[in-house]
């Protein structure tokens, strides 16, 4: 999915950069479905060395192997949907406005936006041992619109982003001071 079917852009407005999540905060998620992806081989594990006279029916096992189907496809889809969610929440920067996409659920998001001759202040914050190892962290820009604070959070290099932000609005600001 490209950005231009997420929002529109404007003819005079230039995509400058966009915005993950850092990949590393979605390593959790895949360390919790391989774990979960392990259940049922431990389980026929289990049962092999406890009960082997179970394993051996040809009804249990047609049983079990349907089971297991429907369990790995269950985790397949529940991976995908955690995957989509981390992939589409995004932030867009461009030369006018600053556009946050948050991805809620598979089928749910908001997406804000603010121009960026409104941007008053950015910080940025990292914490933590992983933040601090990965160089990730939180941006929060604080704004003059009726959005007053955007948060992006767990952005990679976030003092570059915090940084870029507060130059490309300096910019704007020159050019909407220059027309009004």
């Amino acid at each position: 999915m490209g950005i231009n079917n997420i929002i529109k852009i404007k003819p005079y407005e230039k995509t400058i950069v966009v915005v993950r999540r850092h990949f590393i905060t979605f390593i959790p998620n895949m360390a919790f479905f391989i774990l979960l992806f392990l259940v049922p081989p431990i389980v026929y594990w289990l049962i092999y060395r406890l009960f082997p006279s179970i394993i051996i029916t040809p009804t249990i096992y047609v049983v079990s192997v349907l089971l297991a189907s429907i369990y790995y496809l269950s985790m397949m889809l529940f991976f995908y949907t955690s995957f989509i969610e981390f992939y589409l929440d995004l932030s867009i920067i461009t030369n006018d406005r600053i556009i946050d996409v948050n991805q809620a659920t598979l089928f749910s998001r908001k997406i804000t936006e603010a121009d960026l001759y409104q941007v008053q202040d950015a910080s940025s914050e990292i914490k933590g041992f992983f933040p601090s190892l990965f160089n990730y962290g939180t941006v929060e820009i604080q704004t003059a619109g009726t959005i007053p604070k955007f948060i992006l959070e767990d952005v990679p290099s976030p003092n570059h982003l915090r940084q870029m932000i507060l130059e490309i609005a300096a910019e704007d600001k020159k050019f909407h001071n220059k027309t009004s």
